[in-house]
């Protein structure tokens, strides 16, 4: 009687069942979202959209009685929830033993390796059963350990809780920490006394959730969002023991296109107030030690240019892209900052990538990429120089916590797709290594059982597109072995070829797990990222698609077998694949997917829009919005056979409004001709980066992997 109720109210509310609908199963039946027809029109074109009405405001969302519309919004996703219940129960017990299995392989009782600052070690640390870290240190010369923060305690009573950056005043006295609790990324900053545990009553709201000390123990800047667009875009100043109604603002970023931060330096002499957009950047300092001083400009903002100093003795170090495309290094006297002062430390090279750069008493630290693999260099201020040496075809190797300045140690991370993350002491004179931690993996794992490899497959254009994979030894790699290809592909993020334990839970039942390293990222340098944006976007879709074919010719999987996955930016590459080939997959994974760009890129309302122009076009712009149209997930729909698609969302979601994948999974439902499984998870007290608990993100983990198990038909 339940589920005849649930189906009669949810059809009064969503509309009629779809003729095409398979009648053959008459107790699971997908919702049909109603159609409520919005005609969409800009430079003489006009688009057609019958679910614009999923679309709901902030204040329709925080109301405390929901209007008709959001009732109806609220019905469709909770639908959409009933029918994933129904449509993958079957499922149950695989996802249960997926989900004990992968956190079967998490330490229980893990702790993290100790960050030394001022005089402290920093660490966290995980109870048994507790979702939550503890966050701890423990003075130098001491063994007593205080607990700063207790994660655990502070979440009860929360379905989400999200504990942002946390800074100590340089006197070592006083916590700043950010909380979050609805998913939205917008942080009260909160100050405890750490002498006496107490909080204060100083409460800053809707921030980015990180504070920077000023010398003096008492001031703090922090950045806070535009209300409706979360655009960070003013920097305040505050001073404890006052309201925050009493602050200054010392900047507020006027330009639509910038975001603003605010940051201090490494040598702790300076505090930085970051504006930065896809092309530009531009930054302001002020004595640390001053925080009511001026702030000076250390070089203006062009177009085009790109830089972010730090600072050493007498100069601010600047990786900038000043005439050069992939990065250089260089530096200029404090005295006068602007470009035409800046001297070359590190040349710009055509075939290397420069990401980024620590500085220390007597070393600097390199962070380039060399053919598509993040490298680490050594130099000494004397002139000696040198590569660390890294022996799996496919790793990620980066310095980390590196705050001490008078030092000759270097810590850095390392991962492969078979070695578990590892972090290093490294002695830059001694060359010698002191392995600290490798990431504990429970239940016999043993890294000489799996291989992996890196190969190149041939994009439409002759441009090779690398692709790193692992599988478990003893795999027999053929047409009938099943793979999962991921992608993402934007903004110049390199998907990088690092370790996941819950990914042996796909790797031990016989799959293939891939990477396609595709344009749009910036693994072979910032041409990469540059044939991969804009006008050139396609390209990112057309080398994924390139990369399964290869995989498929090469014998490793068949298109019965192959699967696809991508979130956010990856999630519309998710969408564009399945328009423009669909029958190349068996089953794809779209997690919290963009796939409205034409109409999200129309609305400079929404969080992100207006500092993305320079990643995807602003349609206001004919040429962009031709473009964009042409390949937007949501517009391009047509009727024809999909394959078996799972799709994420969350009802808090900042990045990705939880509409447009709704949107998106109604007009498929409507218009796909074939039979497969469509079906959509939207948690409804999450936003973008899913759960905050340390083990109950990886319920939805096991939650995509019974997805493709269960379309390979292999069961526990």
């Amino acid at each position: 009687m339940k589920i005849l109720g649930y189906f009669f109210a949810l059809l009064l509310v969503l509309g009629c069942k779809s003729e095409k609908e398979s009648d053959t199963d008459k107790s699971i039946q997908p919702p049909i979202a109603k159609k409520t027809p919005k005609e969409l029109t800009i430079h003489g074109d006009t688009r057609l959209d019958n679910y614009f009405w999923m679309r709901l405001s902030d204040e329709q969302k925080n109301a405390e009685t929901p209007d008709s519309q959001t009732q109806d919004v609220l019905d469709y996703l909770n639908a959409e929830n009933e029918y994933l219940n129904q449509a993958m129960q079957h499922t149950e017990n695989l996802q249960t033993h997926l989900y004990s299995e992968i956190v079967g392989r998490i330490e229980k009782d893990d702790q993290s390796v100790p960050v030394t600052e001022n005089g402290y070690a920093y660490y966290t640390r995980y109870e048994e059963g507790k979702e939550y870290p503890l966050y701890c240190r423990k003075a130098i010369d001491s063994t007593q350990e205080e607990i700063i923060l207790n994660g655990s305690k502070m979440a009860e009573g929360f379905a989400y809780y999200g504990i942002g950056n946390r800074s100590v005043s340089p006197n070592n006295e006083l916590l700043a920490f950010g909380i979050d609790t609805i998913s939205r990324r917008q942080y009260t900053i909160h100050f405890k006394n750490l002498v006496t545990g107490e909080l204060l009553e100083d409460k800053l709201s809707n921030t980015s959730g990180s504070a920077v000390w000023a010398n003096d123990n008492k001031t703090v800047f922090y950045a806070t969002k535009d209300p409706e667009t979360l655009r960070q875009n003013k920097i305040w100043k505050h001073i404890l023991g006052t309201p925050q109604e009493d602050d200054v603002i010392v900047y507020e970023e006027t330009d639509e296109t910038f975001n603003s931060g605010v940051y201090k330096t490494k040598s702790k002499a300076y505090i930085m107030i970051y504006s930065g957009q896809t092309l530009s950047t531009e930054f302001r300092y002020v004595d640390a030690n001053k925080p009511d001083g001026d702030w000076q400009v250390i070089q203006s903002r062009e177009r085009n240019l790109i830089y972010q100093p730090d600072h050493f003795g007498d100069h601010f170090y600047i990786r900038t892209n000043l005439d050069a495309t992939n990065f250089k290094l260089v530096k200029t006297p404090i005295s006068s900052t602007t470009k035409d002062n800046w001297e070359d430390v590190i040349a710009h090279r055509d075939d290397v990538l420069f990401e980024g750069f620590e500085l220390f008493k007597n070393h600097l630290v390199l962070q380039e990429r060399l053919n598509g693999l993040r490298t680490i260099r050594v130099t000494s201020w004397e002139g000696e120089d040198y590569y660390l040496d890294f022996k799996d075809p496919a790793y990620v190797a980066y310095t980390t916590s590196n705050l001490d300045f008078d030092t000759n140690v270097l810590r850095y991370y390392y991962t492969s797709l078979t070695t578990p993350g590892s972090t290093f002491d490294y002695n830059m004179d001694t060359k010698e290594q002191v392995l600290l931690k490798q990431e504990a993996v429970l239940g016999g794992f043993n890294s000489n059982d799996y291989s992996s490899e890196r190969l190149e497959a041939p994009a439409a254009d002759g441009t090779k597109v690398p692709v790193s994979l692992v599988y478990k030894k003893g795999v027999t790699l053929s047409s009938d072995t099943p793979l999962l290809l991921y992608g993402y592909g934007s903004y110049g993020n390199s998907s990088e070829p690092t370790f996941r334990s819950d990914r042996l839970s796909l790797l031990d039942r016989g799959f293939v797990f891939a990477i396609a390293h595709v344009r749009g990222g910036q693994e072979m340098g910032r041409y990469w990222y540059e044939d991969g944006k804009l006008l050139n976007k396609k390209n990112t879709f057309t080398d994924f698609i390139n990369a399964g074919e290869y995989l498929v010719n090469k014998g490793y999987t068949s298109t019965e077998h192959l699967y696809a996955m991508g979130g956010s930016a990856g999630g519309l590459l998710m969408g564009a694949i399945v328009n423009m080939k669909p029958e190349l997959w068996h089953g794809v994974i779209a997690a919290v997917p963009f796939v409205d760009v034409v109409s999200t890129m129309l609305d400079e309302s929404i969080p992100l829009t207006t500092f993305e122009f320079d990643e995807w076009g602003n349609p206001k712009d004919k040429t962009y919005y031709d473009y964009i149209l042409s390949y937007s997930p949501y517009d391009n729909v047509v009727a024809q056979d999909y394959p078996n698609m799972l799709i994420t969302t969350g009802y808090w979601d900042s990045q990705v409004q939880y509409w447009e994948p709704a949107k998106w999974i109604a007009k498929l439902r409507d218009m796909k001709t074939d039979d497969n499984l469509l079906v959509m998870d939207c948690n409804m007290e999450t936003g973008h980066g899913g759960a905050s608990g340390r083990f109950e993100r990886y319920k939805r983990t096991a939650l995509y992997y019974a997805f493709i198990l269960d379309l390979e038909g292999i069961e526990e």
